[in-house]
């Protein structure tokens, strides 16, 4: 029942404007709030109100004095709250208009905030410690066609992307980020720019162990938490996963012998395993999925069609095809 006992205190409404408020703007801009900020929709905060009111007139819990007084102080909160959500309303509608174009957005700040991690041969610091990397240098190459310089944010948690992107504290997932369907339903995903595949990565003397997915499925398997490598590890039915930050540390865990392989792109595997690395011992063997990377963006956002136009026109003139060959990446057709 939604009245509770009158012998309960009264709800602090005052205290629900702020939240109510937020959930409000975001709604009327069109914009789904990433996390719900409170639970109650406008028709149940309108209750709360009427129940504020006969809680405060009737509670017998309250001494006879107050209610009179309790009774205009709740009009006046009323009255100021239908005040502020009205305002709100009315701003939320003009600031709908204002961030229509994520374009427009970028342009007049300067700057194109990329969301990555540390991922070779895609995103990774050379030795000046400055980002580089073939998903580097493709932002830098569309940041400057937008005639705005690239700033690279670091997603300290990969599963949090869509957050990010959505609040607004990144204007691209750019990050050899793999087309699922659940990057195309949480962005606006760009075309295909690079072929990938998730492998199993392993000590290179027990591969041959291990020639398919029903051989994995006794291994301690370490994946990045909400990437490709854990969605195709769990698709092949292996259970007993260890959820890093990040491919890089999914790699560390195998090389320390915490796990027994990892699931990682092959673009990464191919940069980081064998003779000449950092993980000569390791070597990527099964394949689990064939894929293509993509760059998510806002829902709707303008900024999906711009990089789709520049990256046909990169494409045809070869700068892409030379980008790829500089770090051993095959792009999609």
């Amino acid at each position: 029942m939604f009245f509770p006992n009158f012998q309960q205190k009264f709800l602090p409404l005052p205290s629900l404007l702020p939240s109510y408020i937020v959930t409000l703007y975001q709604t009327s801009a069109g914009k789904q709030p990433p996390i719900l900020v409170h639970p109650y929709k406008p028709a149940t905060f309108l209750k709360i109100i009427l129940y504020n009111f006969i809680a405060v007139k009737y509670n017998p819990i309250i001494p006879t004095s107050y209610p009179e007084k309790g009774w205009a102080i709740m009009k006046k909160i009323t009255a100021f709250i239908l005040v502020c959500v009205l305002g709100v309303s009315l701003l939320a509608g003009c600031g709908k208009e204002k961030e229509a174009s994520d374009l427009a957005a970028v342009q007049k700040k300067g700057t194109l905030v990329v969301g990555i991690t540390d991922y070779a041969p895609m995103d990774y610091k050379d030795e000046n410690g400055q980002w580089t990397g073939f998903d580097a240098e493709f932002a830098r190459l569309f940041a400057q066609e937008l005639g705005v310089t690239c700033e690279f944010y670091v997603i300290a948690d990969w599963g949090k992307k869509f957050l990010e992107l959505e609040t607004g504290q990144i204007d691209a997932i750019w990050n050899g980020m793999t087309i699922t369907q659940e990057v195309t339903l949480n962005t606006s995903c760009s075309d295909a720019y690079a072929v990938n595949a998730q492998v199993v990565v392993m000590k290179g003397d027990a591969l041959d162990s291990f020639p398919d997915g029903a051989s994995l499925k006794g291994l301690t398997v370490a994946v990045e938490n909400g990437s490709a490598g854990q969605e195709a590890a769990e698709s092949a039915g292996i259970e007993n996963l260890v959820l890093t930050q990040d491919q890089a540390a999914a790699l560390m865990e195998v090389a320390a012998g915490t796990s027994d392989a990892c699931v990682i792109d092959i673009t990464m595997a191919n940069a980081m395993t064998g003779q000449g690395t950092s993980y000569a011992d390791l070597a990527p063997g099964l394949s689990l999925t064939s894929e293509e990377y993509g760059v998510g963006f806002r829902k709707d956002s303008d900024l999906t069609q711009k990089f789709n136009d520049f990256r046909k026109t990169v494409m045809s003139d070869g700068t892409l095809q030379a980008l790829a060959e500089k770090y051993n990446l095959t792009l999609a057709g």
